[in-house]
This record gives structure tokens, sequence and C-alpha cells, in this order.
């Protein structure tokens, strides 16, 4: 780009930034009904899909807000649109609403005594990735922009989105369900932000990273065929489940020795193997299943086909047969560098710019990214740990804990980059 230029469009932009309003007491009035908000959904966790109280109380939120609401979206989703009192562009905030099968081991007053049903077993239900927080971020922002509709230069979509941890067995769910039944449609979205709280980031820190932020996740599972047998003569049969650790030894190698692990991280995992009946006799059949995680779409496709490759192979090598399947979970959550490099500014002014900390990439996953295939999207971490804490408890976890302290940063952050983009 011309120097020139280049000048010219930052110039644009600090004038648009100094320019923006003061909305202090806007948020000095949400602050203690935010943190309610988040307490309650804590207290009253749902499982993906089954979010049905969760979407009622937001619903009647948005409604009380005068904004124009649509409900049953992707299952249990709810989607708002808040039209400015000038035309413009259109942008999507998103926070994720499901909750986990965890049971709670924290003695909050809050505390999720929730049980629930999932596949066939009574389990705990808990907020254990923060998916309460955003839900209240969320709701606080609406809230505060529904105020300033004479500041806001276009349109803002509200998408409180299910399942973001994976729909039931046998059901469809969460970001690309909403995607497929428009969402970022009627009005088209033209770019889409989403957060993430962390227990193990300071509250009042931001955490970013511009291109790929979090890795793509695929399921995959392997089906060993062997021969029967004695135990005490395994001369006569196939041993699947001695293929089966071959297997998990080959597949390792495509990571340690044919990924390039400079360019990007990559992981397979089997997390779980089933085979056998007794401790004296050797199995018919084994069973794999796992995950795979990567960063960069040609180290995707490469592992991707080196296992297809060399599952048949191994197997046969030992007198076996092997199949395997590999499906697509999420994609890769990719910020958009443009997107980021004109927010970066907003996000410094509310944070402070040494609270703006550049991340690497991590191999978690998130379904953020379908929504981030079809628009350019901006997603990032805000921190959730107390300052000071010499401990943590990391996300999925029994004793997750978010201080509330850091929630009002993410209504600031969401609402600054709404009004600004729309803005400039």
């Amino acid at each position: 780009m011309n120097k020139l230029v280049h000048a010219a469009i930052l110039l644009a932009t600090s004038v648009a930034f100094a320019q923006q309003p003061n909305l202090e007491k806007d948020y000095n009035s949400i602050e203690d009904k935010v943190v309610e908000w988040r307490r309650y959904f804590h207290q009253n966790p749902e499982l993906s899909n089954r979010e049905f109280k969760t979407a009622e109380k937001i619903a009647k939120h948005l409604k009380s807000l005068g904004i124009e609401v649509q409900t049953g979206v992707a299952h249990t989703g709810v989607v708002g649109l808040l039209k400015g009192n000038k035309p413009g562009k259109v942008i999507a905030l998103r926070a994720d609403i499901d909750a986990l099968p965890v049971t709670e081991r924290n003695n909050l007053p809050y505390k999720s005594n929730v049980t629930s049903d999932f596949g066939g077993e009574k389990v705990g239900v808990m907020h254990a990735c923060g998916h309460d927080t955003h839900i209240a971020i969320l709701m606080g922002v609406a809230e505060v922009l529904s105020k300033n509709k004479d500041k806001i230069k276009g349109t803002i979509k509200f998408i409180f989105q299910p399942a973001e941890e994976g729909p039931p067995p046998g059901e469809e769910g969460g970001a690309l369900m909403m995607v497929k039944e428009g969402v970022l449609e009627n009005p088209k979205v033209d770019a889409i932000f989403g957060l993430h709280i962390n227990s193990q980031t300071p509250v009042g820190v931001i955490r970013y990273k511009s291109g790929g932020i979090m890795a793509a996740a695929q399921y995959f599972s392997i089906n060993v065929k062997g021969k029967q047998s004695h135990g005490s003569q395994p001369w006569s049969g196939v041993d699947p489940i001695l293929i089966s650790a071959k297997i998990i030894d080959g597949l390792q190698t495509i990571i340690s020795r044919e990924t390039k692990l400079t360019q990007e991280a990559a992981v397979i995992t089997v997390g779980k193997i089933k085979s056998g009946i007794r401790f004296n006799i050797i199995p018919e059949s084994a069973e794999m299943i796992g995950t795979i995680r990567t960063l960069d779409y040609g180290m995707k496709d490469h592992i991707n086909k080196r296992m297809m490759e060399m599952v048949p192979t191994i197997a046969k090598a030992y007198g076996g047969e092997a199949t395997i399947q590999i499906k697509d979970f999420t994609d890769i959550t990719f910020n958009d560098p443009a997107l980021v490099d004109q927010m970066l500014p907003t996000m410094q002014r509310i944070a402070g710019a040494e609270n703006v900390q550049i991340m690497k990439a991590i191999t978690g996953a998130e379904d953020f990214s379908y929504f981030q295939r079809e628009v350019p999207g901006f997603y990032f971490f805000l921190g959730g740990m107390t300052p000071g804490s010499t401990e943590s408890f990391p996300h999925h976890t029994p004793d997750f804990l978010i201080d509330d302290s850091g929630l009002m940063l993410g209504v600031k952050t969401f609402t600054e980059m709404s009004l600004d983009f729309l803005n400039q």
C-alpha cells in the first residue's frame, strides 16, 4: 500500500476513535446486572441443543430493549437485530450459550447443582468453559448499544449460539447449523467478532493473534479386524490389539517426522481404544477414536492423506485389516489480518496498549471458525483470572473459575469495536 494512503487511513481512523462518545455512564449502570446475569446462567446451565431456559431469558432481555428478536435458530439459538439511526454496514457479535457435562467442585454461592442426561448417563452440568460470561457480556453490550442508536451507523446482529461444544450424537447444531439457516444473511453481515474468557489470563488483559489462532478439529475412527484365538496360542490368530498399538505408533511419526512443526503446531491423539472381553482371549476386532488438530490447511491435507494411507497398510503388514474415517468437527479459527489491524487501536484504547498482547496459536478448537469461513472475523481472548492469583484451573474441569471483575472489559471492548467499525 502507498505510504501516503496508509497514513491517511490511519489518520482517519484515529479521528474516528477520538470522536467516539463517552459511554461510561451506560457502562456503570449495567455492571451489577452483567454480574447478576452471569451468576444466574452459571447456576442454571444447560447442555448443547437443550438451552431452552437460557434462550428464553436472553430473548426476554433483548425484547425489553426494543431489539428485533428471532428464536429457535439452530434449535435453541437467539438472534437480535439492532438498527442504528443511520444507514451503514452490518456487523455480528457472537456469544456461545451451552454448558458441559462436568460436575462442579467449587463452593461458590451460585454453584451449579444441575444434573442431566448425557449419552445415557446422569451427569453434573456446569459452565466449565465460561460461556455463562459470554452470554452476560453480550446481553450487556446489547443494552448499552440499544441506548445509543443515534451513534450507530449501520446494523448490529447479536448471535447467541447454542451447541458450541458440539451437538448430541445424531443431531445438527452450533455455528455450522446457524450458517446453514442463514444467520449471516438478511441483512448480510460484513464482519463478525467473538471473544472467549480465559481462566489463565489475568483480568484486564486481552490476547489476540492475526491469522490462525485456534486449530481445525477433526474426529477419526479406526476399525481393526484380526482373527480371534486363545491367548496362549497367538500364532493361531491375528492380534488386533497389537495392530492397534503399531497404528498408534505409526500415526505419531506423521507428526514427529513428516510435519513441519516450526511452521505450525499439529496433533494426533487417540482418545479411546476398545477391544477384548477376557484376559486369555485374543479378540477379533478393535476400535479406536481420536482427534486431529491443525492450524494450516496444507498440513491438514497432508496429515489426513498419510493417515488414510498408513492405517490399512500397517494392518496388512501384520496380517489384519483396518479402515479409517475422518470427519471435520471445526475449521481453523482464522482472524482476518486486515480486520485485526483495523480494530487493534480500539482494543488498545479500551484496555491499555500494555494489556493487549499478541499470543501464539493454540490447538484448542472453536466452531466460530464456521462464521469466519463466510465473512471476515476477529476472535480474541479476555482475561478472567484474579490478578495476582497463584493458581488457576483449566477450562473443562470441575474447579474452573472466573473472576467477575473481568466481564466489563468484554462489554466495553465489544461495544467500542462495534461503534468504531461501523463509524469508520
